[in-house]
This record gives structure tokens, sequence and C-alpha cells, in this order.
């Protein structure tokens, strides 16, 4: 009997074994076939396009278009006004009293609408006359959002958020997500459990201090937690800036490496199990960068919606930020992941991350474990 379940044991370990060389072969291969990081997806057919308005969503919608790669021309911009400090990005064929003589002239396959405040303004008969002649007509920031994979701030209307399917609460979608986590937080921590006492030796050889390395973070519905780490950094005196980027004199010998690697990351499987955390969703941040992100960053206390990840959207695709304009841009991505988040989604993220790791891609070893005093802005945005 105990020689017949040996056998199965056996078996078991050896499917398992390579069901997971499977999985990682998968995502090995996703990850090279994938847009680099922070590539932007472009449009594939020969279509000339015609942008209305000259802002700041004109212009994302502009760089989109003009990525490399992209198929569609821009045969033209209309525009009844723009910013003193900021020209149009292309020469303006008229105002939008002009569109209907200027469909008629150019002729274009597309119309992109990328007004910042259509109230009054957008000419609705002109529009309507060019979809009955066959012309698409498309919302620029539904464009942008569905291209780059992350949302247009600037023009970003409250309930476009608000009545979203991402904040909506999901109990079966969630539970989902929270019994995937679980398992894989378990996992995590059986496989990596026979490194723990090595990881632990080599931080205590290299420098003074604790193993571990507790920070006050911010999770679901603004909570405060302890997020766990191993100490990868000497302890000393903060020289009073929360970036990385900062304190990069005191990175361990040991703690670049750890770094590099993300086994620095591995106790935060407790922080999973704990219910801090789950495997996918926005990195949490410092407590002490709340009030300020709060104050600075549009949105920002959406990302409170949701619990925070071990890895996440603006993650894979942006990665590390050190000033406040790049966590301004990394809360696109954010919002982008509240937004569309699904299982689907959490998968591709997975995928993603365990392609990236097996392929042995290091992260920016300058990253986001941050020191104890709040931030030293750098260039602060407007406050809305």
């Amino acid at each position: 009997m105990i020689a017949l379940l040996s056998q199965h044991w056996v078996l078991a370990l050896l499917l398992a074994a390579i069901t997971l060389l499977l999985l990682a072969a998968l995502a090995l291969r996703l990850w090279r076939s994938r847009p680099a990081q922070r590539a932007i997806r472009v449009p594939t057919t020969d279509e000339r396009v015609l942008i209305l308005g000259a802002g700041g969503v004109a212009r994302a919608v502009i760089d989109v278009i003009e990525s490399p790669g992209s198929r569609w021309t821009i045969a033209g911009v209309l525009a009844d006004s723009w910013a003193a400090d900021a020209p149009p990005p292309f020469p303006l064929m008229g105002s939008l009293a002009d569109l209907k003589g200027v469909i008629r002239r150019i002729r274009p396959d597309r119309i992109l609408v990328a007004l910042e405040d259509r109230r009054g303004r957008l000419p609705v008969d002109a529009l309507l006359e060019a979809r009955a002649y066959g012309i698409t007509v498309e919302d620029g920031v539904a464009l942008y959002e569905r291209l780059s994979g992350k949302l247009a701030i600037e023009a970003l209307w409250p309930s476009a958020l608000l009545y979203s399917k991402g904040l909506r609460p999901r109990r079966f979608a969630a539970m989902l997500a929270r019994v995937m986590s679980i398992a894989a937080a378990l996992s995590g921590i059986l496989v990596a459990l026979p490194l723990f006492p090595i990881i632990a030796l080599l931080i205590r050889l290299d420098s003074k201090g604790p193993i571990l390395f507790v920070q006050e973070r911010v999770g679901k519905w603004g909570r405060r937690f302890g997020l766990v780490k191993f100490r990868t950094m000497r302890v000393e005196k903060s020289n009073g800036s929360e970036w990385m980027r900062d304190n990069a004199d005191r990175l361990t010998r040991s703690g670049r490496w750890l770094r590099r690697l993300h086994f620095d990351e591995l106790p935060q499987f407790w922080n999973i199990l704990r219910g801090d955390m789950n495997l996918v969703g926005p990195r949490p941040h410092p407590s002490s960068n709340y009030d300020l992100f709060i104050a600075r960053i549009p949105f920002y206390a959406l990302r409170a919606s949701v619990r925070p990840g071990l890895t996440g959207w603006a993650q894979i695709r942006y990665g590390y930020a050190n000033t406040l304009e790049e966590e301004t841009e990394k809360m696109r991505y954010d919002l982008y992941y509240i937004k569309h988040r699904s299982l689907w989604l959490d998968l591709g993220i997975l995928m993603y991350t365990a392609g990236s790791l097996i392929a042995g891609r290091s992260t920016e070893v300058l990253a986001e474990d941050h020191a104890s005093t709040p931030l030293r802005v750098v260039h602060p945005v407007a406050s809305r």
C-alpha cells in the first residue's frame, strides 16, 4: 500500500512538473512575442483621419496615430481655440463650424472627436451627416484608451469611471481572484521556503539590521497595512526623499541581487494570505505619500476600490516611478485596470510577469522601496 501511494505521489509530482514547464514555456513565448513594454497598439488599416480639437487629448491621439507602424494618416485638424503656450500640433484647416466643407473637400475615412470641452461646441449635425456618408466617427478619448492601454486623465469625466463595470461590486469575480491569489501565495511560499534561510543569511552577513523590512502601505478602502520585504538597504537615516533613486547609495550588495531576481518580494506572499493584497492589482503606495497623491493626482482615491497586488497592469506597462509626474502617468494605467479588470486581464498580466521572470529580464534596480519620510516633490502637477 505504501509503495502504491508513493508511486501515486511520484506520478502526481511528475505531472505537476510537466504542467509547470508547459505553462512556463507558454508564458515565455507570450512574453517574447509581446510588443515593447511601453509600446502602444497601432492602427493597421490605411485610413485618412480628421481630428477635432487641438488640446492635450488631441495631442495624445496624434502621438498614437504617428507611432511607428501606424498606417493612419492625419488629413487635417479643426479647432476653435487652444492654449496660448501650446500651439496646435498640426496645421489647422479651420474651425469646428467649417466641418461640413472640410469633409466634402478632403473626404476623410474617419473623424476623431478629441475636444476636451464639448458642451455647446460639438458639431452634431455635421457629424451625423458624415456618418450617413459612411465616414466613421469615433470618440478620441475611447480610441486613445483602446490603443494605449491607459486612460486620458485630462479629458476623463467622473461618470466614465462611476458607471464602469470595474467599479461595480462583482462578488463572484472578486471571490475567484481571491481564491487564485491564495492558491498562488501558498504555492509560492512552499516553493520558495528553502530559499528563505539562505537569503536571511546573506542579508545578515552583508549588513547590520533586521532581515525583513516592513513599511506601512495603503490598501483597499484606504486601510493601512505593513508590507513585508527582505531588507535590501542599509539602515541609515533617510536623506528626506521617498524616491529610491535618491537612496541608491544605501543599497547593499545582496540587496542589489535580491532586487534583480525579485527575491525581495517573496515575503509579500504572506501579505496576500493575510488579505492585504491580491496577486494582481495596483501596487500599494507608502502611506506617507497618500495625502499628497490625493491632492495632486486626479482620481487617485479610486485606487482604494480594489486590493493592491504583487504585480499589476501599470507595473508591466510602465515600470517604476521616481517623480510625481511618473506616478501620475502610472495612474493612467491603474485606472485602465480598474475600469477593465477581469479574470482574463489578470491572467494576461500574470503570464507577462511570469514570462518576464523566466526570461531573466531585470527591472530597474532603483525600484520602489522608499524611505519612511514624505517624498520630495519634483515638478508638481496641477491639483484638480
